[in-house]
Parts: structure tokens; sequence; C-alpha cells
């Protein structure tokens, strides 16, 4: 489920990152053509002329700026990732009572507005898991939301520290968005919406785990 920046050498990535505003318009073109096509043809349909057409710009201008579809991936997971960020910070800023369970809630389900303002996210980051980058770059994304939730948990006292090591406390808080960014691949599988059903048990399954470090359970 979290932002970070994927370092050189790691896969394909963009050429350049715009400066101009004419440039950064093309770019959002290019990743907005990209999630219309992934939505209809899927993943494996998407070719860099098919981007390119869509977007209404040649396909040499699509090169400036991406190496080949598998770059725009990754720059599309880029974008709604730090999206969901935002939004994990703008819903957790609102939340009058914090416990485990609401902070568990707020942050999955400000996760579940961004994929339904970005349903071509979801399948992305389902079906491109081929893209090393895409995969390296959702794992360190989920190990850096782990680490700033696990911040956030300790400065509002909602976690018990004193019973588990640095150490552990980073694992669970670890294997907690992992389970939870799991689930939820699950939930959204065969429905852009996400079962809401499913939905519920994802929170419901976190927040279960996490009890176990809550302070004063």
């Amino acid at each position: 489920m979290s932002s970070a920046t994927v370092g050189p050498g790691t896969g394909p990535s963009r050429r350049r990152v715009p400066a101009q505003a004419r440039s950064r318009e093309r770019v959002e073109r290019i990743l907005e053509a990209a999630a219309r096509l992934v939505l209809v043809n899927g993943v494996d349909g998407l070719t860099t002329r098919s981007i390119a057409e869509a977007a209404e710009l040649p396909v040499a201008s699509l090169y400036q700026y991406f190496t080949d579809k598998e770059a725009v991936l990754l720059a599309l997971c880029e974008r709604d990732m730090a999206e969901m960020d935002d939004q994990v910070a703008t819903d957790l800023a609102a939340v009058e009572e914090l416990t485990i369970a609401s902070m568990v809630d707020t942050v999955m389900r400000a996760f579940v507005k961004v994929y339904h303002r970005r349903p071509a996210f979801m399948q992305i980051w389902m079906r491109g898991r081929t893209n090393t980058a895409i995969y390296d770059y959702g794992r360190h994304h989920n190990r850096r939301t782990a680490e700033n939730l696990l911040a956030f948990g300790l400065d509002a006292g909602l976690l018990a520290a004193g019973e588990y090591d640095e150490q552990e406390l980073a694992m669970i808080a670890e294997l907690a968005v992992e389970v939870g960014d799991r689930a939820f691949q699950v939930a959204f599988e065969n429905d852009p919406r996400g079962d809401v059903f499913l939905i519920d048990q994802a929170i419901a399954l976190v927040t279960g785990y996490l009890a176990k470090i809550a302070a004063g359970r």
C-alpha cells in the first residue's frame, strides 16, 4: 500500500523530468492516455504507439520522456502512489479520536478513494508485476508506508512500544501493510470498485493483527 523514489538502474524510467509547463502537460496527457488504454485493453495490450495515438502526440514526443511502455506504467504507479500518500495524510489529520482501529480504517479507506479515482492503478499493480521496477517500487513504497505509520502510531501513543524491540515493531508494521495490500488485490481483482465485503474484511484483518501491539490492550 506507500512515497519513495526507485534509484537508478532498477528498471525503466523517464528520460527526463519535465520542468516546463508545456512538457508537464504532455507527460500528464501521456499518463492519462495510458491509464485509459489499460482499462480498455489491459496492461498487455498497451504499446507506445497506442499510447501516443490516444494522447494525440507523435510517438517521437513520447520517447522524449519515456524509454518504453514499461516506463510509462512505472510513472503511473509513482503518480498514483504519491496521490495515495497525500490522501492518507489529509484523512488522518481529520480523525477526531485516534485508535488503532480508526487509524487502520482511515488509512485503508484513503487508498480505496484513490483506487476509485485512479481505476487503472490496481490493474497495473496486479498485472504489471512482471515489470521488476514496478514490483520493486511497490515494495519500497509499502516499506516506507509502514515506517511512516509506525512512527505516527508511536507518536500518538497508540502502540505498546515496550513489548517489542525496534526491529520487531518495524517487521510487524511492514507485514501489516503487505497483508493489507494483498487483501486489497483480492478485493479489487474482479471488481474495479472493489468488493465491499472483502474491503471491510481486509480492514478487519489488519486491525485485528495490529491489536496485538496496541497500547493498553
